[in-house]
Order: C-alpha cells, then sequence, then structure tokens
C-alpha cells in the first residue's frame, strides 16, 4: 500500500508543480501586487497601500467606473444570450444528417478558431464609417441614406462588438450542443410522439431536459470567457468612443499598457474574478435547485 502511495504521488508532483508555478504563484502574486503600490514610473516605491488601488479605480475621474461595470453586463448577457440561441439553433439544423453537412459545418465551425484580435481587426474593416462593407451593403439597399459611424458613434459601437462577438460564439454554442442533442435516444421521441406530444413540447419536454447539463456547463464557461475576453473590442475600437465600449477587461489592459499601473490592473482583475466567483455560485445554485425540482 505504501508503494501503491508513493506510485500514486509521483504522479501527482509533476501536476501540482505545474498548477502551483503557472497558476497559484501568479495568483498569489497578483493578490499582493493588488495591495502595493506598483507603478514602472516609481518602482522605488512597492509599499503596501491596502485597498488603494480599490479605490483609485474605482474613483478614477477619467471614467466612469459606473459606466464601465455596465458595459461589462451589455457585453456578457448580451453576447451570451444570442450566441446561445443562435447556437442552439445551429445545432438543431445540423443534428439531421444531409447532403454536405460535414463541408457545411467545418466552414460554420471554422471561425471558432480564429484570433479574437484577428476577428476584431477584420470587422472594423467591415464597419469602418467611410468605406466599410457594411454602410455599402445597407446604402445600396436603401436602408440607409448616409453612413454611420458604427464604431465611432457611441450609440452603435457597443452593438456593433456585440454583434461580432455574438458571430465568434455562436460555433462554441453549435459544436456543444450538436454533440449534446447526437447522444438524445430516439426512443424518447417515439414514445413522446405515440403519447401525442408535438415538436414543441418534444422540445421542451424532452431535448432541453435532456441537454440541460450541457447547457449549464457551456453557458457558465462562455459567460467567464466573454469577461474575460477583451480582444475583439482592443481590435476595434480599442475602447471607445468615449469609452463607450470600455469593458473591465480592456480597462485592466489599458492600466497595463498604458498607465504601466500593475497595482490599479491587478485590483481590476480581483473585482473580476469576484464578479465571476459570485455569479458562478449564484448560477450553479440555481440550477441545480432547478434540476432539484424537476
Amino acid at each position: 500500500m505504501v508503494r501503491h502511495d508513493r506510485l500514486l504521488l509521483k504522479y501527482i508532483l509533476p501536476v501540482l508543480a505545474l498548477l502551483v508555478a503557472l497558476v497559484y504563484f501568479p495568483l498569489v502574486k497578483g493578490l499582493i501586487t493588488a495591495f502595493r503600490h506598483y507603478n514602472l514610473f516609481d518602482l522605488r516605491d512597492t509599499s503596501f497601500i491596502g485597498f488603494d488601488n480599490f479605490k483609485a479605480a474605482i474613483g478614477d475621474k477619467t471614467f466612469s467606473f459606473a459606466q464601465i461595470f455596465l458595459n461589462t453586463m451589455i457585453w456578457i448577457f448580451a453576447s451570451l444570450l444570442f450566441q446561445f440561441v443562435l447556437g442552439f439553433a445551429l445545432a438543431l439544423l445540423l443534428r439531421k444528417p444531409f447532403k454536405g453537412r460535414g463541408l457545411y459545418s467545418g466552414l460554420v465551425f471554422y471561425t471558432w478558431a480564429l484570433s479574437g484580435f484577428a476577428i476584431g481587426l477584420l470587422w472594423s474593416w467591415i464597419f469602418n464609417g467611410q468605406f466599410g462593407l457594411a454602410n455599402d451593403i445597407l446604402m445600396r439597399l436603401g436602408i440607409i441614406d448616409s453612413p454611420i459611424g458604427f464604431l465611432s458613434d457611441p450609440r452603435y459601437a457597443m452593438v456593433s462588438v456585440v454583434v461580432v462577438n455574438v458571430w465568434y460564439g455562436i460555433p462554441f454554442f453549435g459544436i456543444m450542443l450538436l454533440a449534446a442533442l447526437q447522444s438524445v435516444p430516439n426512443e424518447l421521441y417515439e414514445a413522446a410522439t405515440i403519447d401525442g406530444a408535438g415538436r414543441v413540447t418534444r422540445f421542451f419536454k424532452v431535448t432541453v431536459p435532456f441537454v440541460a447539463p450541457v447547457i449549464v456547463s457551456t453557458t457558465l464557461l462562455r459567460m467567464m470567457w466573454i469577461m474575460n475576453f477583451p480582444e475583439i473590442i482592443f481590435g476595434m475600437t480599442n475602447g471607445g468612443p468615449a469609452n463607450a465600449t470600455n469593458i473591465l477587461a480592456t480597462q485592466m489592459l489599458y492600466k497595463i499598457y498604458k498607465e504601466y499601473d500593475y497595482g490599479q490592473a491587478s485590483a481590476i482583475s480581483f473585482m473580476i474574478m469576484a464578479i465571476l466567483f459570485a455569479y458562478s455560485l449564484l448560477y450553479l445554485s440555481a440550477t441545480s435547485r432547478k434540476e432539484r425540482d424537476f
């Protein structure tokens, strides 16, 4: 038994070492930095300052923290809602075999493999206010009379980046939900049909309950990824115009690469972690309660 434990420990130690080196050490280091004055312009002073970084990040006069927090919530939940609905619809369409399904699926799901920053740059040209493809199409169709500043007008900027994020995230839900749908036994649909259930009833009484665990895990994971996914915004608007698309993740990067203030950046990162942790607990608690009731 002792020999078995030693052998097991040998297998576990490399994994633990990697976790400590790549996850826990940076996490602890970041937490320490969040409570210190740590600016690359003044490395002579790295003293402990308590919650001053958090207060400075929230009370920064150059931007409205309330606006950035609201932008973050809009960015997350608008993107998540439409990604899930359209991804689920895509999975339902691809569930039944048809000629060329493999090629079509490959083309649709290929976008998930692209770089978020590259996608942001590509769509920034499409939404360009002067010679973008979107304005050209809308004007040719007679929908608009003059070009729209999709990325320069605060009224349209957030909508534009959310549209791109939805386009980017649909394949993820499509892949995951398609795999779940293909595992639903046909016998359940046959039994429901014999009992007189229509398509809508079969969908809500058979399909949704069977794939519910996948829905819970995918929406939770995607919510976390969206909150920590500033690449599209950086590539398209860089958080502008007038902070209209600035979210917590982009503000954190701004503090690092523009102001070189690692203390405030670490403070913002732990705000993000706290929000994600609280959301995860509430979400999992609510979904587990619904499953028990069901």
